[in-house]
């Protein structure tokens, strides 16, 4: 299957890089380019892409809004959103993780890096495991503004105590693999886990469920994250993946 992406930035430069780089691929290619967050909305209304590739920074309507913009889209379900920025705009990146972009790359990503990237977010996974984007989960996501919990904490009682801690762990840049082995599980059973917490919570992706552990209270910054919280629901067993 090939992956659509459209590009959002301002820099036709930039665009005109990304687009010889991604047609490149067989199994990818670009489906259209914006200069600003309200192309980018429109165009993905139109194209239907499967992943976005939006700059943060742009003149008229920026990244943020944009991203805003499709992920609340329930036609644009299926889109997901990857973040380009440079260090100094981590505080964006994390508003528009709040809004329900997927991860984010910075600007000099290598190619091979890009690619990944894109394939890994088309996926439906999260650009959420390296230290940086760690950092900024911790430092602007654990304290939202009031009103922007994408689930209140009581929600949380609809998963199992397994989900929950499968959960914290994704909350904490952990992989698949990783969890499984600190759980002593299969990587199969932590996806099923991680898929089913997110059925009940209506999270986009994994970058979504990340956010929620943190704004629900389920895991925080620098606290003792080894026992999640009980909300009244019994373990799922180890075994059961499917």
């Amino acid at each position: 299957m090939t992956v659509k992406v459209l590009l959002a930035d301002d820099q036709a430069l930039l665009r005109a890089t990304f687009r010889i780089l991604i047609d490149s691929c067989p199994d990818m290619e670009v489906v259209g380019e914006a200069s600003n967050g309200a192309e980018a909305l429109e165009l993905a209304r139109t194209h239907h892409p499967d992943v976005v590739l939006m700059d943060i920074r742009m003149p008229g309507t920026d990244g943020l809004s944009g991203t805003a913009g499709i992920c609340a889209d329930p036609e644009l379900a299926s889109t997901r959103v990857l973040i380009l920025t440079t260090f100094e705009t981590e505080d964006y990146v994390a508003q528009a993780l709040r809004a329900g972009a997927s991860g984010f790359l910075g600007k000099d990503v290598t190619a091979d890096a890009l690619l990944v990237g894109i394939r890994t977010v088309a996926s439906g996974e999260a650009l959420l495991s390296p230290g940086a984007t760690r950092t900024l989960i911790t430092r602007f996501l654990t304290s939202p503004a009031p009103g922007t919990y994408l689930a209140p904490p009581e929600r949380l009682a609809d998963l199992t105590g397994r989900e929950r801690e499968v959960m914290a762990r994704a909350a904490e840049g952990k992989s698949n693999a990783e969890i499984a082995e600190l759980l002593v599980v299969s990587p199969l059973t932590v996806r099923t886990h991680i898929h089913r917490a997110m059925t009940k919570l209506n999270a986009r992706d994994r970058a979504q469920l990340v956010v929620i552990a943190y704004q629900t209270g389920l895991v925080q910054a620098g606290g003792d994250n080894g026992v999640p919280p009980r909300h009244g629901s019994s373990s799922t067993p180890d075994g059961i993946a499917g």
